[in-house]
C-alpha cells in the first residue's frame, strides 16, 4: 500500500437544473449544467488495520454521531466488496461544506473516497465501472467522480462534456437550513419541464449568466416553499452590486451568485457576511475543469 492519499471534494454547482420526468422506480430525470467551485471538503486516506472515519473541520458538528451512516464509509465498503479487498483505511474528512445543502457535499465526499481508496489500495477500475459504482451511492456521485463541468441527464448517470466555461467567480450562501432532497422533489408534484441543454460556449461571465438565466432551477419554488430562508438568500445575493445571476443550486438550501472577477466576488461575500453573520458564505472561482 502507498502512504496517505489526499483528495479534494469540491462543491458541485448546478448552473441550471430542469426536472424532465420521473421513472417508474421513482427516480427523477434531470437536465443540468454542472460545474464545480474552488471550495470544498478534503479527504485523506491512510493505511490502517480497519476501516475508520474521522471527521474534522468547521462543519464536522453537523455529522456528529452519524459516522457509521456516512456515505464515505458506504463508498469504502462498496468499493472493497466489489474488488474483493479488505476495507482497511483511516479516512480523515475535513468537512467545510454545509450538509443537506444542494452542493453535493456528501456526493463529492463519496467520489473523493472512491478515488482516494483506489489509489491507496492499488485498484484501477475503468472510469465507467467506477461511475456505475458511484451511481449506487447517489445520483450526483458520477458527475463528482468526473470532477469537471458536464451536461448531466438521466438520473445523473448520463454525462457529456460541457461547453468551455469562461473565467467566473461565485459567492455561495447557505442560510443555515437543511433541506431534504426527497421532500423537495415530492413538493415539485410532477411539474416537469423540457430539457434545454446548453450547447454553446459562453465568451465571458456575463454571457454565462445570461445563458443560465434563460434556463431555470425547477426545484427553487418547492424548496422555497419548504424553507423560506432560501428566498432571502436569493434576494440578498441578487441585490449585491455586480451580481450577474442569483440562483439556488440543486435542491437547496445553498444559493450562488455569479460574478465577473475575484474582486467583485470577495466584496460581495464581505457585504453579505456583514448582513447575515449566521450564514455560511464563501467566495470561490468556478473551476474550468
Amino acid at each position: 500500500m502507498t502512504a496517505g492519499v489526499t483528495v479534494e471534494a469540491p462543491a458541485k454547482i448546478n448552473l441550471y437544473l430542469h426536472v424532465t420526468g420521473r421513472r417508474a422506480d421513482g427516480y427523477h430525470l434531470l437536465d443540468s449544467l454542472v460545474a464545480f467551485a474552488g471550495v470544498g471538503d478534503t479527504l485523506v486516506c491512510s493505511p490502517a488495520d480497519a476501516l475508520e472515519l474521522v471527521v474534522e473541520g468547521p462543519m464536522a458538528g453537523a455529522l456528529a454521531g452519524l459516522a457509521e451512516e456516512n456515505i464515505v464509509l458506504r463508498a469504502a465498503r462498496l468499493l472493497a466488496a466489489c474488488h474483493g479487498v479488505a476495507p482497511r483505511a483511516r479516512i480523515t474528512l475535513v468537512k467545510r461544506l454545509p450538509v443537506a445543502a444542494g452542493i453535493g457535499g456528501g456526493s463529492a465526499d463519496a467520489a473523493a473516497a472512491l478515488r482516494g481508496l483506489c489509489r491507496l489500495w492499488g485498484l484501477a477500475p475503468s472510469a465507467d465501472d467506477l461511475a456505475a459504482l458511484g451511481l449506487e451511492l447517489g445520483a450526483d456521485v458520477p458527475v463528482c467522480l468526473a470532477g469537471r463541468p458536464a451536461l448531466m441527464a438521466g438520473i445523473g448517470e448520463a454525462l457529456a462534456p460541457a461547453p468551455a466555461l469562461p473565467p467566473t467567480w461565485l459567492v455561495l450562501a447557505n442560510p443555515g437550513v437543511a433541506v431534504s432532497t426527497p421532500a423537495v422533489f415530492a413538493a415539485l408534484a410532477g411539474r416537469f419541464s423540457a430539457a434545454r441543454p446548453l450547447n454553446e460556449a459562453a465568451p465571458d461571465a456575463a454571457a454565462l449568466a445570461e445563458m443560465s438565466a434563460a434556463r431555470d432551477n425547477d426545484l427553487t419554488a418547492p424548496a422555497v416553499a419548504l424553507a423560506p430562508e432560501i428566498g432571502k438568500a436569493l434576494r440578498d445575493l441578487g441585490a449585491v452590486p455586480d451580481c450577474l445571476l442569483a440562483r439556488m443550486s440543486g435542491s437547496g438550501a445553498t444559493c450562488f451568485g455569479l460574478f465577473a472577477d475575484a474582486a467583485a466576488a470577495h466584496a460581495a461575500a464581505a457585504a453579505l457576511s456583514a448582513r447575515r453573520p449566521g450564514w455560511w458564505i464563501a467566495a470561490a472561482p468556478l473551476l474550468a475543469g
